[in-house]
C-alpha cells in the first residue's frame, strides 16, 4: 500500500504544475467573452466538448508527446516559440476587438459554429497550449521508477491529476455565464481586458522561454 501512495505521489505534483498553466476559471471568462450570450445548453455541450478534447490531448501528450515531436524533428523550445507566438496573438486580437472576439450567438447556426471551434482555439490553445505540452513532457520523462508497475503507477499518476482537472474545467466552461453575472457588466469588460492583456503576456514569457533555450543551445564563440 505504501509502495502505491508513494507512486502515486505524482498526482498532488502533476496537479499543482498543471493548475496555473490550464487556469480553468481564467480561461473560462476568456471563451465567455469569445462565445457571446449563447444559451445554456451551447455551454453544456462546449464544456463537454472541450473536456474530452483535453483530456485526449494530454494522454497523447504524455504518451507519446516525446515519440511524436522526435518524428517531426521538432524541440521543446521550438514548441514554446510557436505555441506563445500564437497566444499572443490571439490576446493582441482580443485586445485590440475590446475582449470580444464573438458577437451573442442566439441562432442554431451560430451555435453549431462555436461548437465546431471546441478543437481550435478553445480547447488548444485556450486549455492545453505549449505550456501544458512542456509540463506534461516534463513530468512524463521523470516518472520513470525502477520496475514497470513503479513506473505504471507514476504515469497513471499524471494521468489522473489531469481527470481531476479536466473535471475542474468541465464545470467552470458549463458555468461560465452563471460567472461572468457574478460580475457588473463594466467590472466584466474591465476582467476581459484584463485577462487578454494577461493571455498576450503570457504567451510572450513561454515564446521568450523557448527562444532564450534556443539561445542556449548555440555553441559559444571561440
Amino acid at each position: 500500500m505504501d509502495h502505491i501512495a508513494h507512486n502515486l505521489a505524482t498526482l498532488p505534483l502533476a496537479f499543482a504544475a498543471l493548475l496555473p498553466v490550464i487556469n480553468p476559471v481564467g480561461t473560462a471568462l476568456i471563451i465567455l467573452g469569445m462565445v457571446g450570450e449563447a444559451p445554456a445548453p451551447v455551454f453544456k455541450r462546449l464544456a463537454l466538448r472541450v473536456t474530452i478534447m483535453m483530456m485526449v490531448f494530454i494522454v497523447v501528450t504524455e504518451v507519446l508527446g516525446q515519440t511524436i515531436l522526435r518524428f517531426f524533428g521538432i524541440s521543446l523550445p521550438v514548441v514554446q516559440v510557436g505555441g506563445g507566438l500564437t497566444l499572443a496573438a490571439m490576446g493582441w486580437k482580443m485586445l485590440s476587438s475590446g475582449g470580444k472576439e464573438a458577437a451573442p450567438t442566439p441562432g442554431a447556426s451560430d451555435e453549431e459554429a462555436v461548437l465546431e471551434r471546441a478543437f481550435y482555439p478553445y480547447t488548444f490553445p485556450l486549455t492545453v497550449g505549449p505550456g501544458t505540452i512542456v509540463v506534461v513532457l516534463t513530468l512524463s520523462a521523470q516518472a520513470t521508477r525502477p520496475g514497470w508497475q513503479a513506473t505504471l503507477l507514476a504515469h497513471a499518476g499524471i494521468l489522473l491529476a489531469a481527470a481531476l482537472l479536466a473535471a475542474l474545467v468541465y464545470v467552470c466552461y458549463r458555468y461560465a455565464p452563471k460567472l461572468g453575472r457574478m460580475l457588473p457588466r463594466s467590472a466584466f469588460n474591465g476582467v476581459q481586458q484584463l485577462i487578454s492583456f494577461i493571455l498576450l503576456c503570457i504567451g510572450a514569457q513561454i515564446a521568450w522561454g523557448g527562444v532564450s533555450a534556443l539561445l542556449a543551445s548555440l555553441p559559444a564563440h571561440p
